[in-house]
């Protein structure tokens, strides 16, 4: 059974940061990109970062500079660090991991930055 799941969400102010951890479970993860979305209120989801199974990294323009994905692969897992945090950046952020023609979802993690 493929799971993917999200963890260090939580509450943080502004100019803040939360380093978001995605484990995987099921897949042969060393294959999968994985990616990293977002969904805030009322708005579509939005792909925020991509590593992919070779390494290499993409980011959504309103998060380059400040956020950073990376990838263990010892450890099935996929962090997503992210720095100078807005309240832009609220949203439930979800893990996703695709390969192999098949695309698995995380369940989400809320981040909500406010003072």
């Amino acid at each position: 059974q493929v799971q993917l799941v999200e963890s260090g969400g939580g509450l943080v102010q502004p100019g803040g940061s939360l380093r978001l951890s995605c484990a995987a479970s099921g897949i042969l993860f060393r294959l999968y990109a994985i990616n990293w979305y977002r969904q805030a209120p009322g708005k579509q989801r939005e792909l925020v970062a991509h590593v992919s199974y070779g390494g290499s990294t993409n980011y959504a323009d309103s998060v380059k500079g400040r956020f950073t994905i990376f990838r263990d692969n010892a450890k099935n897992t996929v962090y997503l660090q992210m720095n100078s945090l807005s309240p832009e950046d609220t949203a439930v952020y979800y893990c996703n991991a695709a390969g192999l023609g098949v695309s698995h979802w995380g369940q989400g993690t809320q981040v909500t930055v406010s003072s």
